[in-house]
């Protein structure tokens, strides 16, 4: 008796083991297959420190990039104009760079396309808690003779001039002026609220949760913010003549990234896991940034919202005018989103994508 169920549980373990092995040969075979209709398979892509730019860490941990033939590499960038540089050299195909660099670089003349999106809102700024003491209610005023460190060239930075305009608060030195010290990248200007003479910085997730974690009291929050809600931050940035060049590679690679988004929807633990691979911080810091609504991760191009954006940034002086239409491409999202919800109709996550899709377009 004892010999047949030891036989029969051997019979079993090995019949799994098949199974196992069967459906790994047959996602081998479904990728390399995808692999042999694209114009290029190896993908280098940027990123910034951030837990907003989950898409990627997901799509790349969970296998998505594999599974539509693509060897995709990710490498970490401290700013915007690196991430640029790295695209217009070819050493990148594809740089999640924030949507006012973005913007500010397409008016300069570089000639780098928006085609998707990575981050809404998920930014803003804190102050050191000594200035708090005894004020019920913290807004921007607060910044009203500090020295306030930010990154030229940000959404951040963009952001914050646009609500002291609004507030009839000047940029400067006086005492009902606010100044506003430049750096290079987010993390050196989140560093530099150890020394003395920065008083708030500007932040961007996971910088929040840590400046929280460590006292720091937030000033603001720009999903808090009326004029500023569904601000687009970070988007998916190519050169347009790699777009051109390579429809169907980054078709696949944009089905990869809304995977990874459905992912993100239905798996919160194993995302947190996902990115904490690439962001190293306390996990609990991880999901506050990616599910505690200051911000989310989207492939969505959202160009009716960036439009808007680059309306406001233009009014303020921060860059010049310029026809954005020609290097904001929709498509590829488009069809990379049609493809997937064909092969999964009714699917409730594409179904919301196509939803926001079709009323921001």
């Amino acid at each position: 008796m004892k010999k047949t169920i030891i036989t029969g549980i051997i019979a079993g373990a090995f019949a799994l083991t098949l199974t196992a092995c069967g459906n790994a040969d047959t996602k081998t075979a479904t990728a390399a297959a995808n692999a042999e209709g694209l114009e290029k398979t190896d993908f280098n892509l940027g990123y910034l420190n951030s837990t907003a730019h989950l898409l990627a860490f997901v799509a790349q941990e969970e296998g998505y990039f594999a599974d539509e033939g693509l060897n995709v590499n990710l490498t970490q960038f401290s700013s915007s104009s690196e991430l640029a540089s790295g695209l217009e050299s070819g050493k990148l195909d594809v740089a999640f760079i924030g949507s006012v660099p973005a913007i500010t670089f397409q008016s300069q003349g570089h000639d780098l396309t928006i085609f998707g999106g990575a981050m809404t809102n998920g930014h803003g700024y804190v102050i050191k808690p000594k200035y708090t003491e005894g004020v019920n209610d913290v807004d921007v005023h607060i910044l009203k003779g500090k020295n306030v460190a930010s990154v030229k060239n940000s959404i951040q930075d963009a952001e914050l001039q646009i609500i002291l305009k609004n507030e009839g608060i000047k940029i400067g030195t006086g005492s009902d002026e606010v100044n506003i010290v430049y750096f290079d990248s987010q993390k050196d200007a989140y560093a530099a609220l150890q020394s003395d003479s920065i008083d708030a910085a500007s932040v961007y997730s996971p910088y929040a949760s840590l400046a929280k974690g460590q006292g720091y009291v937030p000033v603001y929050y720009c999903s808090e913010i009326e004029e500023l809600k569904n601000q687009p931050c970070c988007r998916q940035v190519a050169t347009t003549d790699a777009l051109n060049n390579n429809p169907k590679s980054y078709n696949a690679f944009e089905r990869a990234l809304i995977k990874a988004y459905k992912f993100s929807q239905e798996n919160r633990d194993k995302t947190v896991e996902d990115v904490k691979k690439y962001i190293d911080i306390d996990p609990e810091y991880i999901n506050t940034e990616i599910y505690g609504g200051y911000g989310t991760s989207s492939p969505d191009p959202d160009k009716q919202a960036t439009e808007e954006l680059k309306k406001s940034i233009v009014d303020i002086g921060y860059t010049t005018d310029y026809d954005i239409n020609p290097l904001y491409n929709t498509s590829v999202y488009k069809n990379a989103l049609d493809s997937l919800l064909n092969e999964n109709p009714g699917d409730a996550s594409y179904t919301e994508l196509e939803k926001h899709f079709s009323q921001y377009e």
